[in-house]
């Protein structure tokens, strides 16, 4: 089921403009993140850890859920579908891994913050490098995919695309009325 073209446009620039939103939100979360962990100066710190939690549930929860859930309906919508692909399979897991991922690691960031802020000298806090890093990193994955589309149907993508050859061979191949 293929969306009409116009509306198809419209659902492939909200996943655009999610995923790039979010792709964003992290290298901000990121900056702030390397500042919290290595900032000698307390009040830095303790804002830099405020500025995550608010980043975290403000920008890139929702901009991640709006990712996945607007790309799941662009890839059914599509010629392309959600499971005839390696390329677009690979990306739907990434992005799902990265999303629970974040949702997990969110208590973490909301800890921090609340401990920054109570704490007499937060300095010396762990930070979440290794998670904003490694959403860094698969999100870049998720756009090499999504640029080059490397080559590769599923085994449902080979049923999905032999069925279809037989419908046109038979329907060239039906007598006429």
């Amino acid at each position: 089921m293929t969306m009409p073209p116009r509306l198809r446009k419209v659902v492939l620039t909200a996943h655009v403009t999610t995923s790039v939103g979010w792709l964003g939100a992290i290298l901000a979360y990121l900056a702030v993140d390397i500042t919290a962990v290595t900032s000698q100066d307390t009040a830095t710190v303790r804002g830099a850890y405020a500025a995550m939690e608010v980043i975290v549930v403000s920008a890139i929860i929702p901009l991640a859920l709006a990712s996945v859930l607007i790309g799941v309906v662009n890839a059914l919508g599509t010629p392309w579908g959600l499971l005839r692909h390696y390329w677009v399979l690979a990306k739907l897991l990434l992005t799902v891994f990265a999303a629970v991922v974040l949702l997990i690691e969110t208590q973490t960031v909301t800890d921090l913050a609340a401990t920054a802020a109570s704490s007499a000298d937060p300095r010396g806090l762990p930070g979440t490098l290794p998670h904003s890093i490694g959403g860094l990193v698969l999100l870049l994955i998720a756009v090499i995919l999504s640029v080059f589309k490397p080559q590769g149907a599923t085994r449902y993508g080979w049923r999905k695309q032999n069925e279809l050859r037989r419908d046109k061979r038979a329907q060239r191949s039906a007598p006429m009325a």
